[in-house]
């Protein structure tokens, strides 16, 4: 599929859109903050490169679901403007993902950092 936009504008639609979660999105503006402190405390505590592998995946997946979950809420938006149980059930579904993977990480984290702590 070709597209009718350079490589340079796709990019800057990308960013753009980071720019928009991070300045509008409350939970991704959240989630980017901790996902920071948690890679400030990684260099703090000498994480081994597959403990950095595990904790910058971790905290890409939370970030890109809560990135969909946006857009689905969005796209929901759009399409449904009256309460209907469908797009109830959407939004609720892309908002569990979120939380499934937020409360990994937590584990993920408690498992990376306590044993360097004590």
């Amino acid at each position: 599929m070709e597209s009718k936009h350079t490589l340079f504008k796709s990019f800057s639609f990308a960013f753009e859109g980071f720019k928009v979660a991070l300045i509008k999105g409350r939970n991704f503006k959240i989630q980017f903050i901790l996902g920071v402190f948690a890679c400030i405390l990684g260099l703090i505590l000498r994480l081994t490169p597959h403990e950095w592998a595990v904790l910058v995946i971790t905290i890409t997946l939370v970030l890109i679901l809560e990135l969909i979950n946006t857009s689905l809420e969005s796209i929901v938006n759009i399409v449904s403007t009256e309460i209907r149980n469908e797009a109830k059930i959407a939004k609720d579904v892309a908002a569990a993902s979120v939380l499934i993977a937020s409360i990994a990480s937590v584990f993920i984290g408690l498992l990376l950092f306590l044993p360097k702590i004590f």
